[in-house]
């Protein structure tokens, strides 16, 4: 039997749909074709990226360096509320979701890359997967994968209603260029990461290329995240936009209403160390919930989930990327060598879905150890977004 071209369908333009359809065409030779819901101006959910070896592999594959996108810190500062620090050797590189993203979308330069195309039907007759978007635009593969995120659509409709469960603490965000902040505050951030605790909060910091990917001193910016445990009844105040609007996972920089700024510029000043209070004082916040999607089912026919859409790891796990990178490359391998004439490689698909789904779970159980650690989402423990 000879075997056609494989025509592969990815619904999510992130970083992970990216990472998947640029594995699927290299290790199958695929036509692939990426579907992305946001316009033209996608937001960095997770500001900053540790590059993992799972991110720094498939760099390789395609020919870029991960030093080439990182800026390099050389030691682990912990520091105390009076700013006294505990100073750890520790290399690691780090990177930026915009410049991860545009690292992997140059790759992809001449393959269809749709956006504003949200997914509203998807349906598996024969030996095709057919789907349409809002917009009325319709197309087929033999194969789709599903790398829409936390709240993906895909799964909804291949698994049912299907929705995010809150952890019970909040991202607050920002990511500043260093040109920004005064000489003093990034010398001593610079090559380090940064980051404090206290029951119920958390806060760290470290550098990253700038907004054109330089990691030049001087062009790079700030990345920190303060994660803060937050009932879910003061959730929805905190999720409601100044434009109005009520986020269900993101509030972008500029959108953040003028209770919840004040709220976290006064307990930042009530709880922080004074290098991180200054910091926050001078960033454009942005926020997130931490929300957790449960490890299940991947594959569906002629249909698999990958990244977030398949299930979430806690952000202290610095896992997330390098998670939905394995699951692309991996599923990838699954696939090659499918004749199309032939019904999918079930047996091999399920094989990847007990693999990943074991992973993943795994590194699941990290994260909320973790997280228990810095007592973050854990029962009976102090809430320090409300006021005492």
């Amino acid at each position: 039997m000879s075997q056609e071209k494989l025509r592969c369908i990815v619904i999510g333009g992130s970083v992970g749909g990216l990472a998947a359809a640029l594995e699927i065409r290299r290790l199958t030779g695929a036509e692939v074709a990426v579907y992305e819901r946001s316009g033209a101006q996608l937001q960095a959910r997770g500001a900053g990226v540790v590059m993992q070896p799972d991110v720094a592999w498939l760099l390789e594959q395609h020919g870029r360096a991960a030093e080439d996108i990182c800026v390099g810190l050389r030691e682990r500062v912990r520091l105390r509320r009076d700013g006294a620090g505990l100073v750890q050797r520790a290399s690691q590189l780090m990177t930026a979701w915009d410049t991860l993203y545009a690292a992997l979308r140059a790759q992809l330069a001449d393959v269809c890359y749709r956006q504003e195309s949200e997914l509203v039907a998807l349906d598996q007759n024969g030996d095709e997967v057919q789907v349409a978007f809002a917009d009325g635009y319709r197309t087929s593969a033999d194969f789709l994968v599903a790398a829409d995120g936390i709240n993906s659509q895909c799964r909804a409709v291949l698994e049912g209603e299907s929705r995010p469960s809150y952890a019970g603490y909040v991202a607050w965000r920002g990511l500043e260029a260093e040109s920004d902040l005064s000489a003093s505050m990034v010398s001593e951030l610079d090559g380090r990461f940064t980051l404090f605790h206290d029951d119920g909060m958390q806060f760290l910091c470290y550098l990253v290329p700038g907004a054109d990917g330089s990691t030049e001193p001087g062009r790079r910016r700030v990345n920190w995240v303060w994660y803060i445990n937050t009932p879910a009844a003061a959730l929805q105040d905190v999720m409601l936009g100044t434009s109005g609007r009520a986020y269900a996972s993101f509030v972008p920089a500029g959108d953040v209403n003028s209770q919840s700024r004040a709220r976290a510029l006064e307990l930042a000043g009530q709880a922080l160390p004074s290098l991180f209070t200054t910091l926050v004082e001078c960033s454009s916040l942005f926020v997130q919930p931490v929300q957790d999607v449960a490890n299940s089912q991947r594959v569906f026919g002629r249909c698999a989930l990958v990244g977030d859409a398949a299930g979430t790891v806690r952000p202290h796990t610095a896992a997330g990327t390098a998670k939905a990178f394995a699951d692309a490359t991996l599923l990838a391998r699954t696939l090659g060598g499918w004749d199309t004439g032939a019904p999918p490689p079930v047996a091999a698909l399920l094989d990847w879905e007990r693999q990943r789904n074991g992973d993943t779970s795994a590194i699941a159980q990290m994260g909320l150890n973790l997280a228990t650690n810095s007592a973050l989402g854990v029962q009976n423990a102090p809430q320090p977004w409300i006021p005492g």
